[in-house]
């Protein structure tokens, strides 16, 4: 491990507003002490909170926080070099409404009580194409946001994944859920949403390559017995490459 990494990590540890607990702590039967309670113990308000699972730099979390002064912003990654970088420009920005999160999204429900978020983003996550459980909108991560998401709550997918975007849509139209927006190709649209400008780091890269940008936002139903779809769907071609390599029709 590089020495960059380790004082990436060794900083983490001092900063107020990231949060770092093992899996195992939970496997051990402990709860985390601000579950239910972040607004009353750490934001020091009652404005609504908005996760984005698997934030990598953290760039939504930071930029959305800035122009929405009035809800409280939460990235969650467990990779700590990639999540330092959103900290750290928090932290910098003194933005009080942020807060980071570093473990395993699987474990995301150990740390939220219930009806506690309003929205959740998933920001270019890894489409999983062979591993239909890892896949962030699968129906088993859905049942685990409904543990902590409002009755009210929204769920924001965007992605430059295909694959991850019609696997998407699929489940949503399977499932039933109220579909409040989806977009195809959001660079096309004109009059764009200033949320959906905010362009992460990875992005950028697709973006240089030729490739579209999706985004669908749906409202996730509860009480009920979710299906889990079973379609063949085209994989993404230039995900055979390693992330910072990838070339479309490769």
């Amino acid at each position: 491990m590089g020495k960059n990494k380790l004082a990436k990590f060794a900083e983490l540890k001092t900063f107020p507003h990231v949060f770092q607990v093992p899996s195992k702590v939970f496997f051990e039967g402990k709860k985390f002490e601000m579950k239910g309670k972040w607004n009353e113990l750490f934001f020091k308000n009652n404005n609504p909170i908005v996760l984005e699972l698997g934030c990598g730099k953290g760039e939504y979390t930071v930029e959305l926080a800035k122009q929405f002064p009035d809800k409280n912003y939460i990235g969650v990654d467990i990779k700590g070099a990639r999540l330092w970088t959103g900290a750290k420009a928090s932290l910098q920005q003194e933005l009080k409404n942020t807060a980071f999160i570093r473990t395993n999204i699987e474990m995301i429900h150990h740390f939220f009580g219930e009806n506690e978020v309003s929205e959740i983003w998933l920001t270019f996550p890894d489409p999983q194409m062979k591993k239909t459980t890892k896949r962030l909108t699968a129906t088993n991560f859905i049942n685990s946001y409904l543990n902590f998401l409002s009755a009210d709550g929204v769920i924001h997918l965007k992605t430059d994944s295909n694959f991850m975007f019609t696997y998407t849509r699929e489940m949503v139209r399977l499932n039933q859920f109220p579909v409040e927006e989806l977009i195809e190709d959001i660079y096309s649209k004109e009059n764009l949403n200033p949320i959906l400008s905010i362009k992460t780091y990875y992005e950028k890269q697709w973006l240089e390559r030729g490739i579209t940008i999706k985004y669908i936002r749906f409202k996730p139903l509860r009480d009920k017995e979710l299906i889990e779809p079973e379609i063949e769907i085209e994989r993404d071609s230039y995900r055979s490459f390693k992330r910072d390599r990838r070339l479309p029709n490769s």
